[in-house]
């Protein structure tokens, strides 16, 4: 079970950040150096419609921590997965394979994504609480 709180990860505060043991060094995650920023980073801005008896939002960041990338994944109100993701494009390509294919037992309906600028300031993938989603609002 996860619980609300805020997330000390590396010393960096993420408010409204829910922990669960895959999330953090605090929360039993093996410690591993975040990865430093290249000119090669891209940032990617994704959506899923799935069922929502799964859980998306935690396999997205295993998936996502497993290959070492940046950014954040939630649910939203209206039932879907929203994050942001960010690294090198290939590995960011195998994430939105991963992603589209779900976990077992999932059924993906539909996978969105937008490249967008890379940002500073993340060093894990996080797990954020549930919230309205800012997908289309972002156009």
């Amino acid at each position: 079970m996860t619980t609300k709180r805020d997330c000390f990860a590396d010393d960096i505060l993420l408010s409204g950040c829910v922990q669960s043991p895959r999330h953090c060094p605090r929360c039993w995650l093996p410690v591993r150096s975040p990865p430093s920023r290249s000119s090669d980073d891209v940032i990617y801005e994704m959506e899923q419609v799935i069922n929502p008896a799964i859980p998306n939002r935690d396999f997205t960041q295993k998936c996502a921590a497993s290959y070492g990338l940046r950014g954040w994944v939630r649910n939203t109100t209206c039932g879907k997965v929203e994050g942001e993701a960010q690294g090198d494009e290939e590995t960011l390509k195998k994430l939105l394979q991963q992603v589209n294919k779900g976990p077992r037992m999932a059924h993906v309906v539909k996978l969105e994504k937008r490249e967008l600028e890379p940002r500073d300031g993340e060093d894990h993938f996080a797990v954020m609480r549930t919230a309205e989603s800012m997908f289309h609002s972002r156009s």
